[in-house]
């Protein structure tokens, strides 16, 4: 339809008068202004036929703007069939269109644009290369990133610093330490972002003390390069994540958001409430706001310190609450037991319309296990995935599991297992199929080995396919946190509530696990 009316405009226009009338009260500069103005996408969309029928639609600077327009909506089946009315567009344009794709979460598709761009005969430009090769890199897809390399050496844009920082950037992300040093070591001009990339780059790989000898060889050095080498520090090193903060206030460089917040998980790390309580006093005194990333990082770090009335202050006195806040708060309560708030938190969280997740519905699960609560288990978990949609996950079957083990149904827990998307294995069949064994122990003993089948089936990646209520749920994290509740649930078979069994212990872990995934959600979603 949209390209017949953009046609007829024409002849419309050629043909009526009063048509080049309204054409010359609402020309090119109306346009941009009003697509300036626009707000939402039904308003696109009306400007759009406005600028069909008064045939502007040939003008790619407006058609630019819409493009970008229907990007920032997320709106790219639009934006496709706007691209497709164009004849012969700038390589501009085309940039423009590969970004958007990639930016959307369709790298891909951004691929596939660039090959049809060089297959048609349309020429590349120094911004098209870094736009292909972020989306190489979103895709991780070294394969086409290294012809995206060869094409850049055949077109002599290899001497640009910012096509070399992004292939850097690429090589890094797929694992191939070696390209990418090579890159480093070959470039003839390196910038504060060249240098800041090769650090990045030599943590994510492991060679933290790589890094830090590129890191004390750089001529000068910005927050985002301190921001880098603290947070590679905070996982295994966390003392000299503050070291070097030390030395980075002597350098009279400024930390910013994120510098405190891997300080904040290296105290976490250390378990010192005190140097917790010193950066978020140090925050206040420099003006920082206890914002949605710096005030869940806080009461992530009060809570694994000890202090819940801490983290509780901090989210009371926060302004403006995400989901990853809410979350947070909620498993914090749920770590230090108090399951009756946790599950009184989330009413009020439902209340104030936000949406949960699957990470929510773990704290709420743990709760309901904490308190001994099976009808308040059940009926969370059937409307998480009945009222909400959320696929249920390992953490959700555990709860439930752990549920119905305390109050001794262990059929009710047999029909769970059979409802989930996987089998259990074959040496957990036979066990469901005897019926239901005599002793509390031997139940125990069975639902400890069906949570070791579901352990199993998650590692083996038959259970994580496509969840998307999860930030940044790693394999490591769960598996560490489930072992450790094993564990302790063996040596507390039989214990009821409040008796230090393996119920809290079990939970506990599952908890912390959650923990760290809020915090570390908000990193994979780019924030960092």
């Amino acid at each position: 339809m949209v390209p017949c009316l953009s046609c007829a405009s024409d002849a419309l226009l050629r043909s009526n008068p009063l048509s080049i009338s309204r054409r010359q009260q609402f020309g090119s500069q109306e346009a941009l202004l009003s697509l300036e103005r626009c707000t939402t996408f039904k308003q696109l969309k009306q400007i759009h036929a406005k600028i069909i029928r008064l045939g502007l639609s040939r003008d790619q600077l407006l058609v630019r703007r819409l493009l970008h327009l229907c990007s920032s909506y997320g709106k790219m089946d639009y934006a496709a069939v706007l691209f497709r009315q164009i004849q012969d567009p700038f390589t501009f344009t085309w940039n423009l269109m590969i970004r958007a794709y990639t930016i959307n979460g369709f790298s891909q598709q951004a691929l596939l644009l660039f090959n049809l761009m060089i297959s048609q005969g349309f020429q590349p430009d120094k911004f098209t290369f870094p736009f292909v090769i972020r989306a190489c890199r979103a895709a991780s897809a070294l394969g086409p990133g290294k012809v995206v390399h060869g094409l850049a050496i055949k077109t002599g844009f290899l001497r640009d610093v910012f096509v070399l920082n992004t292939l850097m950037d690429l090589y890094f992300k797929c694992g191939n330490l070696d390209c990418g040093c090579k890159i480093f070591q070959k470039m003839r001009v390196r910038n504060v972002v060249s240098w800041t990339t090769m650090i990045s780059g030599l943590i994510a790989c492991g060679r933290l003390d790589a890094a830090r000898g590129v890191f004390e060889q750089m001529p000068s050095k910005n927050v985002v390069t301190w921001t880098a080498m603290i947070h590679g520090y905070v996982g295994d090193r966390p003392e000299e994540a503050f070291e070097l903060f030390w030395r980075m206030q002597l350098d009279n460089a400024r930390p910013n958001e994120v510098t405190l917040v891997s300080l904040l998980k290296a105290c976490r790390e250390l378990e010192s409430l005190k140097l917790g309580r010193w950066i978020h006093d140090f925050a206040l005194r420099n003006g920082f706001k206890i914002g949605i990333f710096l005030g869940t990082a806080l009461i992530d770090m009060y809570s694994k310190c000890g202090s819940l009335e801490d983290a509780r202050a901090v989210f009371d006195q926060m302004q403006i609450k995400s989901l990853a806040t809410w979350n947070s708060m909620i498993t914090s309560l749920g770590v230090h037991g108090c399951g009756n708030e946790a599950i009184s938190l989330f009413s009020e969280m439902e209340r104030s319309n936000v949406q949960p997740d699957a990470i929510t519905f773990v704290g709420v699960l743990c709760a309901c296990v904490q308190t001994n609560n099976l009808e308040a288990g059940q009926r969370y978990f059937n409307d998480m995935r009945e009222i909400y949609g959320i696929t249920p996950v390992l953490e959700h079957f555990t709860c439930m599991i752990e549920l119905y083990r305390r109050a001794d149904k262990f059929h009710e827990a047999c029909e769970l297992v059979n409802a989930m998307p996987v089998e259990p294995n074959d040496n957990t069949k036979p066990m469901l199929q005897s019926g239901p064994p005599s002793d509390e122990a031997s139940i125990a003993c069975i639902l400890r080995d069906l949570l070791h089948a579901i352990e199993y089936l998650h590692n083996e990646g038959k259970i994580y396919r496509d969840i998307k209520g999860l930030y940044f749920l790693r394999s490591t994290t769960t598996s560490c946190s489930m072992g450790a509740g094993l564990q302790k649930e063996e040596k507390g078979v039989g214990a009821g509530a409040g008796e230090g069994g393996g119920v809290h212990n079990l939970s506990k872990n599952v908890l912390y696990g959650v923990l760290d995934l809020v915090v570390m959600g908000d990193i994979s979603s780019g924030i960092i």
